[in-house]
């Protein structure tokens, strides 16, 4: 079974740097497409990156492109989340999530993936 553990997140001023990670065990993580979501209260779980299983191709979404950046390192089994200039509106609870399927598709909907970790808290104060 698929765990993922997410760790990194805390209380920074507005355009702060921050670095998220998550471990991942519990079988061929490697392989997988994975990616970061968040979630604000009384939103939908909103996608902000994704990596297919070998780290060389990435998607972004609009709200964080240019500010956030995703990697993943296949020996530690980590995947990372970078993070720049952060904004009030980044404030949020971060998930990383893993989609086990064998193939180079990113979702960008929260349904596609398979396993998620427990969520680390990034709150931005202005």
């Amino acid at each position: 079974q698929v765990q993922l553990v997410e760790s990194g997140g805390g209380l920074v001023q507005a355009g702060d740097s921050l670095g998220l990670s998550c471990a991942a065990s519990g079988g061929p993580v490697s392989s997988y497409t994975m990616g970061w979501f968040r979630q604000s209260p009384g939103k939908e779980r909103e996608f902000v990156a994704g990596t297919i299983w070998n780290g060389e191709r990435a998607k972004h979404g609009d709200a964080v492109k240019g500010r956030f950046t995703i990697s993943r390192d296949n020996d530690q089994n980590i995947l990372y989340l970078h993070i720049r200039s952060l904004k009030p509106e980044d404030t949020a609870v971060y998930y990383c999530a893993l989609r086990e399927k064998l193939d180079v598709t990113i979702p960008i909907t929260a349904n596609e993936y398979d396993f998620w970790g427990q969520g680390t808290q990034v709150t931005v104060s202005s």
